[in-house]
């Protein structure tokens, strides 16, 4: 397990008979964006939409480094910062490329579709990822979640990123991802 996934879930102190990792995990459940653990500990915080600041300017990338900086430097409670690569689904893409295929006649226009449904097949046959940016803390109290997470939120507005709270649906791929090597299961998994 990573080391940083590790200090977010700490282990079970019972022994644990199961061949399912997950069964090892103090996770309680995942509801209302958090996973809450065994001792009532609530791990939650916020994804962070990609922003790529390396096609600004140099002076508008320096600005957004240092923002962070400062950034980073105000927060006064432990949190972990987590990468985690999510599958990328484009049949929907595939789907109304072909449609537009098929109800063109224009030899071109079919040629230049044609090149990009192989391109997009190519995409689907390398098992296509998305890397999404977490930042992870955990604590009991509802109301200091709150004011740590509004905290967030506006920490990384001020420095041109945009962050929403995690959803359930991000903590299992967080989840996923560590214990599955990034492949989605639907036994044994926590449900809250």
């Amino acid at each position: 397990m990573n080391d940083s996934l590790k200090k977010v879930l700490p282990q079970k102190t019972q022994k644990v008979n199961s061949k399912y990792t997950e069964d090892w995990l103090p996770v309680k459940a995942i509801a209302n964006g958090c996973i809450t653990l065994d001792n009532n500990m609530k791990v939650t915080g916020v994804k962070i939409t990609p922003r790529n600041i390396f096609i600004l300017d140099a002076l508008t990338q320096e600005n957004v480094i240092i923002a962070l900086k400062n950034f980073y430097n105000t927060i006064d409670f432990e949190f972990w910062i987590i990468s985690a690569d999510r599958p990328v689904d484009i049949s929907g893409y595939l789907a109304q490329l072909q449609l537009l295929y098929n109800n063109t006649s224009n030899t071109v226009m079919r040629k230049m579709i044609m090149q990009d449904l192989q391109k997009a097949n190519m995409f689907m046959d390398n098992n296509v990822t998305d890397t999404e940016y977490y930042l992870l803390f955990r604590e009991k109290n509802p109301d200091i979640i709150q004011k740590r997470l509004r905290t967030i939120i506006m920490g990384l507005a001020n420095c041109g990123l945009t962050a929403n709270q995690t959803s359930n649906d991000d903590l299992r791929t967080i989840l996923d991802n560590f214990l599955n090597g990034g492949m989605e299961t639907n036994f044994g998994t926590v449900i809250g």
